[in-house]
């Protein structure tokens, strides 16, 4: 209420679907960070003042039913048989007589199409009274226009007779749709209305109003493609393909149906499609999503009850024990979503023991081994977006000998995306990066150089993650992307040999502790970057199984040296490169480490102590020293770009005192120049007066909104602005992070 100002009865909130009810926290719904929650705004009626200029229309004022006082009981049934007869597309035959109120486009029990003033859809409906707001002064002194305006439409909606008698003005209703257009009377630009469904656009949906984009026709294909208007405040959804081209119906003009003699203008009653998917409203179906879930017979809709939980129909004598009566409490569960209060602690009372977990291995098992605190199943937290996901070569930011505790973790820096899979590649395209975890004991790795064995040949059905081999590879999928990397043609039966392997695609290569027992340059833990490599020959093998497997010989291609070999060592040094653990991984370790000394005998304890006390008295404690780490290199082109861009010189200034920091550095200029809107490293950067960045996309989405303001400060940047590019920006960014824009 304090944000949009809209009291509380005027809300409905609404979440994947679901409206937001009072007495409900946002937990029960499963919001999430950042996700949308909609609000929609409920229209306060006008205050109206009833004209009753003319007995005939005080007769027709008296009821809000949608059926005047003058009415017999016959025409009322003859009204529920013309929806009747509509449903099932025949013409209606008994029509009741139209009344001219005086005033208006439209008669007294007239056929409309009516706006839904929430979803902007059309809906059939008929009109039972007209009634005129309160005058103003303009209506005093005879502007016809401004009393149209005020003139109020009394429908009801023949498909929903349960939302009663609704009020509305004169631009949302017309007269009812009655002319279909011919596939060659189309074109583009002409507003039409079409059968749509935002929610799943290849069902039947609702009629919306909508403009065409384009058409395309083949020999054996026809289709539409349109921009569909939601309501009246200029929201559209653009591009969305009309399945249903043989319904696309005229819009009439108001007024264009009052000159047709009367019981003519009734025409044939448009598709909505099915209430229910699954049984397609069938009453001689029974189906247990639209009625009953246990019986599914389409009976006793008085006696089933709605779950609150997951909306599911019951009979209350299809029960588990039958209900006899109609529960009072507010709220109501079925048997499969009700909690069993048994199960439930309160306040004070221990936890029970689980039957199923005391089932479990691990409730028994006596075993020390660190499953990764839960880190081998985690999902990312983040994801590289300073370089795409087709990305070769290195990544910038992260030098060799980078070390992570987790997979997931490299998977977050960029080098190999894949959780699991060995090979992370695209078989039109070429492979990426590779993760050595001696997979295969007749693998050899000699450091610069190693043969590595192709995916595949394997059942791993059972959610098995490894397993002999059952049958031969074949040079598809991530094999046939790791020898598109070797600089020769690809051939499937025989292998190839590249004379020239250098000029070949570049893969980064990761070595996994997990390879250790198979080859000593492998780390002792964790997993760590160990540079570029380059496929020299691929070949197909007889392996161990017997089954035929493709190998390859990958050597190494890379300036920055290998971290086994002496300078290699010196620069992860001089770099600071440490294990990296994900957030709070090592102070949980700690813990544990603290709990296990409590736990250990009281003399180790006491001679650990001991020989602490001896050390201290010899020696004075020394701080741990710190390693100086090597700053970060610009080239001299890079410098000249930065010195190019004056605009943000002084968010230069603040980025480079990070220069020291080594490759820490580009996490700085990733802050630094980070999007508000986006959250991604600005992309065509619009440099405000204000001195902030902006994507140029991300301006302009806000400029279509009609907020003509800085996304960062608020300050107002003028409905005119010319949204330049700070190309100067843009050429730095370009070469800090290469191919950082693709896909943007």
């Amino acid at each position: 209420m304090e944000l949009f100002k809209v009291e509380p009865e005027r809300q409905r909130l609404f979440y994947r679907g679901k409206q937001m009810e009072d007495g409900h926290t946002i937990f029960d719904y499963n919001v999430g960070l950042n996700d949308i929650v909609q609000l929609l705004v409920r229209q306060k009626a006008p205050a109206v003042d009833v004209v009753k200029s003319k007995d005939k229309e005080a007769e027709l004022s008296d009821s809000d039913s949608g059926c005047g006082s003058t009415q017999s009981e016959s025409d009322k049934n003859s009204t529920h048989g013309e929806v009747e007869g509509q449903t099932a597309g025949t013409s209606v035959q008994n029509t009741p007589e139209l009344v001219y109120p005086g005033f208006g486009f439209y008669k007294i029990n007239e056929l409309v199409d009516a706006r839904d003033l929430n979803m902007g859809a059309w809906f059939e409906a008929q009109i039972v009274k007209v009634t005129k707001a309160t005058k103003t002064p303009k209506e005093e002194a005879g502007e016809g226009q401004a009393e149209e305006e005020e003139i109020l439409y009394h429908v009801k909606y023949e498909d929903y007779p349960e939302n009663g008698v609704i009020q509305l003005l004169a631009k949302d209703v017309r007269p009812r749709a009655r002319t279909v257009y011919q596939w060659h009377q189309l074109e583009p630009g002409m507003i039409v209305m079409v059968n749509y469904n935002p929610d799943d656009p290849k069902e039947r949906g609702y009629w919306y109003d909508a403009e065409i984009q384009r058409k395309r026709e083949t020999r054996t294909i026809r289709e539409i493609y349109a921009k569909i208007i939601l309501g009246d405040a200029g929201d559209s959804l653009n591009d969305c393909r009309i399945i249903f081209i043989t319904e696309i119906y005229k819009i009439e003009e108001p007024g264009a149906s009052s000159d047709t003699p009367a019981g003519t203008e009734s025409p044939l009653k448009r598709s909505n499609g099915p209430e229910c998917k699954h049984c397609k409203d069938d009453l001689q179906k029974n189906c247990r999503w639209c009625n009953c879930h246990i019986c599914g017979i389409k009976q006793d809709p008085d006696k089933q009850l709605l779950c609150d939980e997951c909306d599911m129909a019951y009979h209350t004598y299809c029960l588990n024990p039958p209900l006899t009566t109609i529960p009072e409490d507010e709220d109501w569960y079925c048997p499969g979503c009700r909690n069993d209060t048994s199960e439930v602690v309160l306040a004070g009372e221990k936890l029970k023991e689980s039957k199923k977990k005391a089932k479990m291995a691990s409730a028994s098992s006596s075993s020390q081994r660190d499953w990764g605190k839960g880190m081998a199943c985690v999902g990312r937290t983040k994801q590289c977006t300073i370089v795409p996901s087709n990305h070769y070569g290195p990544i910038p930011g992260v030098p060799v000998g980078s070390l992570w505790k987790f997979r997931v973790q490299v998977s977050e820096s960029g080098v190999h995306r894949p959780h699991v899979a060995g090979i992370h590649g695209r078989s039109n395209d070429g492979a990426y990066s590779l993760v050595l975890a001696g997979g295969y004991e007749d693998d050899v790795d000699d450091g610069n150089e190693f043969t590595y064995t192709g995916s595949g040949g394997r059942d791993l059905s059972g959610n098995k993650r490894t397993a002999e081999q059952s049958c031969d590879q074949t040079l598809t999928h991530m094999n046939r992307a790791l020898a598109l990397n070797c600089n020769v043609p690809v051939n499937d039966k025989n292998g190839a040999e590249s004379k020239n392997w250098k000029q070949g695609k570049p893969v980064r290569v990761v070595r996994s502790c997990k390879g250790r027992k198979h080859s000593k340059y492998c780390p002792e833990e964790g997993n760590r970057y160990d540079g570029i490599y380059k496929v020299v020959k691929y070949w197909p093998d007889k392996g161990k199984s017997g089954f035929l497997v493709w190998r390859y010989l990958l050597k190494r291609d890379d300036d920055e040296a290998a971290p086994w070999t002496r300078e290699g060592k010196e620069r992860i040094k001089k770099l600071g490169l440490v294990m990296q653990y994900p957030a709070g991984y090592q102070k949980e370790k700690e813990n544990k480490n603290e709990v296990e000394e409590e736990a250990t005998p009281t003399k180790a304890k006491r001679k650990r102590k001991s020989q602490g006390s001896e050390s201290t008295k010899t020696s004075p404690a020394k701080s741990p020293k710190k390693i100086k780490v090597e700053a970060y290199k610009l080239s001299q082109q890079q410098k000249a770009l930065i010195k190019n861009d004056k605009q943000n010189k002084k968010l230069w200034d603040e980025a480079m005192e990070s220069l020291s920091l080594g490759p820490k550095f580009l996490s700085k200029v990733e802050e630094v120049f980070l999007c508000i809107c986006c959250q991604e490293v600005v992309y065509q950067p619009v440099t405000t007066e204000c001195q902030h960045n902006v994507c140029k996309e991300c301006l302009q989405r806000s400029f279509k909104a009609e907020v003509y303001t800085c996304p960062a400060c608020r300050h107002d940047l003028g409905k005119n602005n010319s949204m330049s590019v700070n190309q100067a920006l843009q050429d730095v960014l370009n070469q800090l992070f290469p191919g950082y824009n693709n896909g943007r």
